[in-house]
């Protein structure tokens, strides 16, 4: 694929312990006889990774732009209400998920963070 050809990326950070617990989860899922099992575990983590997407993403440059107490209240509730809506909806989902999907979806987050799945 050409240089113009690739995809735009956008880096986000998240915390350690998070990042931990990623990779502990994904190769539990992709190590399991049956990883529906690991659905809810999946569900969780997705909607934990989503969350810290949005604070990289929206709340810290507000932060950092110092736009005032009210506007930063306003933006974390704003978030709190998106992520009270999204979460039972990407948890449900998950739950639905077959073998080859949530494998499919691990590889995904892999392929975010920028690592291959071990084979």
């Amino acid at each position: 694929m050409s240089r113009a050809a690739q995809p735009h990326s956008l880096h986000i950070s998240y915390p350690e312990e998070l990042h931990a617990r990623t990779v502990q989860l994904l190769a539990t899922l992709e190590h399991a006889e049956d990883p529906t099992v690991h659905r809810a575990a999946l569900g969780d983590l997705v909607v934990e990774l989503t969350n810290s997407g949005m604070d990289y993403c929206f709340l810290k440059p507000l932060l950092l732009a110092k736009v005032g107490f009210v506007v930063q209240q306003s933006a974390n509730l704003g978030v709190a209400g998106a992520t009270r809506i999204m979460a039972p909806m990407i948890r449900n989902i998950i739950a639905r998920l077959d073998r080859r999907q949530l494998l499919v979806v691990a590889d995904y987050i892999r392929h975010l963070m920028g690592t291959r799945r071990p084979r």
